[in-house]
């Protein structure tokens, strides 16, 4: 079950890995053509539709990055709940939050795919410029999909925990102190 679990998580690692990055290089452009759009607007030349592609944009970065940031567990929690329990007791509430988590994000991927397909089939615009809607919407359920992924895996990765007592982590995050926090962050900045 390790190599399996190994295997499956160095993969989406991967995957996860690569869509953050198209996340990021994507919001650089926006954030760059947004800069642009207020000089020519200010000089009288403004672009006609930018807003509503900005707005389609924002599902490239505002979905695409969940999965990893369910990796490096870097999404809201109860910490101070989480952070003071030990041992098995800690691994059973991960685990049941995660299965929590998972069902939740499965019932978002199935009303976001329909959200999606109505408005393909609609042929849902924008306002003004009439750019259509489906391809922003469709994101959306396929970054749940990942996200559900990674929950998956991160369900195995805490039964795995609870069920044996001191074996190396795979496939979840581990919580990190302040301080261990805070010296990866000295070690980043003087490499």
């Amino acid at each position: 079950m390790s190599k399996i679990l190994t295997k499956s998580n160095n993969y989406l690692s991967v995957f996860e890995d690569y869509l953050i990055k198209i996340s990021g290089i994507s919001l650089f452009v926006v954030m760059i053509l947004t800069s642009f759009q207020i000089i020519s607007r200010v000089l009288g030349y403004p672009w006609p539709g930018y807003l509503e592609l900005s707005e389609l944009s924002i599902s490239i970065f505002a979905f695409l990055g969940v999965a990893y940031a369910q990796r490096l567990d870097a999404h809201i929690r109860m910490e101070l709940l989480v952070g003071n329990l030990k041992g098995r007791a800690k691994w059973l509430l991960e685990f049941f939050s995660t299965i929590f988590s998972f069902l939740v994000v499965l019932i978002l991927i199935y009303y976001s795919w329909l959200f999606a397909i109505d408005a393909y089939k609609i042929g849902d615009t924008t306002y003004d410029y009439l750019y259509p809607t489906w391809p922003a919407k469709i994101l959306v359920p396929i970054a749940f999909t990942i996200w559900a992924l990674r929950l998956f895996l991160e369900i195995f990765g805490f039964l795995r925990m609870i069920i044996f007592k001191s074996i190396e982590p795979i496939a979840i995050p581990i919580m990190k102190t302040p301080e261990e926090l805070a010296n990866e962050e000295i070690k980043v900045i003087k490499d």
